[in-house]
C-alpha cells in the first residue's frame, strides 16, 4: 500500500497559485483515474482538475477558499489494497513508534475520515492529539473505539482545543456527547471563537454531523434573542443583559457590521491589476456617437422569425459584432498591438473578438477567435457558447487569450454609455449603450426612434484621431442602416 500525492498543478500558463473552490471528494471515497475531484479558480479562470490516479482518499490538505501555490499537495490518495492498511505506512515511515502504536485495528473504526484535519490519524503527528479527550472519555465509559489515541498527547490536546471544554466534562463523567470534539472545519471554529460560540452547543447541519458557518451564524443569532427572556426571570437579570457576553456576539448581525472586508484574489485580483496596468500604459482616447438604430432592431425581428435562423439566439448584441468586424474589414489598421520590446506596432489579419463578460468571480473577457471569418449564424453560435460558459464559470485561459478587440455591453444594465479601460495587449473597446425610444429627428420630422450611444476606447499609439473617427463612424453606419451589411461585406 502506498499513499500518492496530487499536486497543485500549473494549469494557467505561468500561474503561480490558485484557490480552491470546491471539493468534489471527501477522505474515504473511492476515486479513478481522470475523476474530477476538485475545482480551482486561477487569476484567469475557473478549472476543474482530475486525479491521475485510482484509489481512496487520504487527505484533503486545504480547505474550500484556501489559496494554494502551485506545486503544493493538495489531496493524498491510498492506492492498492485496502485504504485502513495503506494509511498506516505513511505514519511508519515518518516515525516508527508511532506507526507501531497506530497499526492497531481499532484506529480505522475510531477516526472515520470526513474533513480535512479529522481524518484519519496518521495524517499529521499535530492531528492525534484533539482526539484525544475523546479517547480518555471513551476509556472511562469502557469503549473500544479510541484505543488508537491513548498514546498520552493529553497537555498537547488541551492546549490545542482550548474553546471545546471537553476536560470539565470528563471530570463529571456524564456529558458523555458532549465530551466528544464537535466536526468542523478550521475556520468555523475560528468563527465560533471569535462570537463566543460553543460548539458542543450548536446543532449541526452539514453532511456527517459536521457543523457549517451557518449553523454557528444561527447559534449566535438565537443567543441574541433568548438571552433576556432566559435572564429575565431570575432575580438578578435586570443588570445582567449590561454585562451579558451579548454585545460580544453582535457581530453576527449583518445590519450591526459597519465594514466588511473582501480578499481580492483570483480573477477579481488580476483584472484590477490589468486595468491599473492599461491604464496607466497605453494612453486612452475615448469618442461617442449617439445614433438611431430604428432599422437594426426591426432587422432583428426579422431575423428571429427566419427560418433558417431558428434555433439560433438573434439579438442587438450580434449585429453590433458584426458591424464591428465589417468596421475593422473598412479599417484595418485598428487591428493591432503595441510591441515595447521591439517598440513595433503589429498587425493583426485576424480578429478575436472578445466580449466582457460579468461572472459572480468578477469580470472576465473571453473571445470569439478568429470572428472575422464566421458568418452570421456562426457568430452567434459562438456568442451564445460564449456567454453559457462564462455565466458557469467554466471559461478557459485559452478563450481569454489573444483577444485583438472588445464589445462591453453596458446597455444591459439601463447605462447610456461609458469610458471603457482597454483590455491588455487590444487596441481598442466598444461600450455599447441602453436602446431606447428617444424624439429623433427622422426624415425632417421629430419622431420617437429606437436610440444608443456608442463610446470607443482606443489606445493612441495606435489608432490616431482620425483613424478612431473612422472606425467609429463605420460602425454607427451600419447600425442606421443594416443593409450595409451585405452591401459592404
Amino acid at each position: 500500500m502506498t499513499i500518492r500525492e496530487f499536486k497543485m498543478p500549473d494549469v494557467g500558463e505561468g500561474l503561480t497559485e490558485a484557490e480552491i473552490l470546491k471539493w468534489y471528494v471527501q477522505p474515504g471515497d473511492t476515486v479513478t483515474d481522470g475523476q474530477v475531484v476538485c475545482e480551482v479558480e486561477t487569476a484567469k479562470a475557473a478549472v476543474e482538475l482530475p486525479i491521475p490516479f485510482d484509489g481512496v482518499v487520504h487527505a484533503l490538505l486545504f480547505e474550500e477558499g484556501v489559496t494554494v501555490d502551485v506545486g503544493q499537495v493538495i489531496i493524498s490518495v491510498e492506492t492498492g489494497a485496502s485504504g485502513g492498511d495503506a494509511a498506516e505506512a505513511p505514519v511508519a515511515a515518518a516515525a516508527a513508534p508511532a506507526g507501531s502504536e497506530a497499526a492497531e485495528e481499532p484506529a480505522p473504526e475510531g477516526r472515520q475520515p470526513v474533513l480535512v484535519g479529522y481524518g484519519v490519524s496518521q495524517a499529521s503527528s499535530k492531528r492525534r492529539p484533539r482526539k484525544a479527550p475523546a479517547g480518555a472519555l471513551a476509556a472511562q465509559n469502557g469503549t473500544s473505539a479510541p484505543s488508537v489515541v491513548p498514546a498520552q498527547p493529553a497537555p498537547a490536546a488541551a492546549a490545542v482545543p482550548a474553546p471545546a471544554v471537553p476536560t470539565p466534562a470528563v471530570q463529571n463523567g456524564t456529558a458523555q456527547p458532549t465530551a466528544e470534539r464537535p466536526l468542523a472545519k478550521p475556520p468555523v471554529r475560528k468563527l465560533a471563537k471569535d462570537l463566543g460560540i460553543d460548539l458542543a452547543a450548536v446543532v449541526p447541519t452539514g453532511d456527517g454531523g459536521v457543523v457549517t458557518r451557518e449553523d454557528v451564524h444561527a447559534a449566535a443569532a438565537a443567543a441574541l434573542a433568548p438571552q433576556a427572556p432566559v435572564q429575565a426571570p431570575a432575580p438578578a437579570a435586570a443588570p445582567a443583559p449590561v454585562s451579558v457576553p451579548a454585545p460580544a456576539a453582535a457581530p453576527a448581525s449583518v445590519a450591526d457590521v459597519r465594514e466588511t472586508r473582501i480578499p481580492v484574489k483570483g480573477v477579481r485580483k488580476v483584472t484590477a491589476q490589468a486595468m491599473v496596468g492599461s491604464a496607466f500604459t497605453a494612453p486612452h482616447v475615448t469618442e461617442f456617437i449617439t445614433l438611431d438604430v430604428t432599422r437594426t432592431m426591426k432587422l432583428v425581428q426579422e431575423l428571429k422569425e427566419d427560418p433558417d435562423l431558428a434555433g439560433l439566439r438573434i439579438n442587438p448584441l450580434l449585429l453590433i459584432a458584426k458591424a464591428v468586424l465589417i468596421a475593422v474589414r473598412r479599417n484595418p489598421e485598428v487591428n493591432a498591438s503595441w510591441d515595447e520590446a521591439a517598440q513595433e506596432i503589429v498587425l493583426k489579419h485576424y480578429v478575436n473578438l472578445g466580449i466582457a463578460a460579468a461572472t459572480p468571480r468578477g469580470l472576465i473577457v473571453p473571445n470569439i477567435k478568429d470572428a472575422h471569418a464566421k458568418s452570421l449564424a456562426e457568430l452567434s453560435t459562438g456568442l451564445s457558447e460564449l456567454v453559457a460558459t462564462a455565466r458557469e464559470g467554466k471559461t478557459s485561459p485559452a478563450d481569454m487569450q489573444n483577444g485583438t478587440l472588445t464589445i462591453t455591453n453596458v446597455g444591459v444594465f439601463g447605462v447610456d454609455t461609458g469610458t471603457p479601460i482597454l483590455n491588455p495587449g487590444e487596441s481598442a473597446i466598444l461600450a455599447v449603450g441602453a436602446i431606447k425610444l428617444q424624439p429623433w429627428v427622422h426624415k425632417g420630422k421629430v419622431k420617437p426612434r429606437q436610440v444608443t450611444t456608442l463610446a470607443l476606447s482606443f489606445d493612441h499609439r495606435l489608432i490616431d484621431g482620425e483613424l478612431g473617427s473612422k472606425f467609429l463612424a463605420d460602425i454607427a453606419a451600419v447600425l442606421e442602416h443594416p443593409r450595409r451589411l451585405v452591401t459592404w461585406s
